[in-house]
């Protein structure tokens, strides 16, 4: 039946689907399969169990609902916080005691980053202090963790 029609990643396809509240998902073919028939079995299991858990504690499955304005604050604060990473990956101090400067300032905002449980932005901030220090002792900064490192 292959990979993709695996009764695992029917599951899990038609699950995407169900993170909606009016989700559908429907599955084309010219007859069932065992793998269609296990997922299938599986979905009415957890519903049927999440339908009796939903009755035994009272609770009403409804949808979020955001403004507008919730979304777009949303995703400026993340563009916000892509840009400021950005722009201090761009500038590069010209002497020693400049980088020191930028290495206590940027050791100051991953501090903060992380006090905001903002752990994204304080690696990124961490992983330029690294790169900082690596120069100032006249080595090759180490590749930082997930990106991707040149072949030789």
């Amino acid at each position: 039946e292959g990979f993709l029609r695996s009764d695992r990643s029917l599951v899990q396809t038609v699950g995407r689907a169900a993170r909606h509240l009016n989700g559908r998902a429907i599955l084309y073919a010219d007859r069932q399969t065992d793998s269609m028939r296990r997922a299938l079995d599986e979905m009415n299991r957890r519903r049927r169990l999440q339908q009796e858990y939903n009755e035994r504690h009272d609770i009403t499955p409804r949808s979020i609902v955001k403004s507008v304005d919730q979304v777009r604050f949303a995703t400026r604060v993340a563009d916000a916080k892509t840009a400021k990473a950005a722009s201090a990956a761009v500038r590069r101090p010209a002497d020693a005691r400049e980088r020191d400067a930028l290495i206590r300032l940027l050791e100051q905002q991953m501090q903060a980053a992380a006090e905001e449980l903002d752990f994204e932005l304080a690696a990124l901030l961490r992983d330029q202090i690294l790169e900082l220090r690596a120069e100032a002792d006249g080595a090759r900064p180490a590749p930082a963790r997930g990106r991707a490192q040149p072949v030789r």
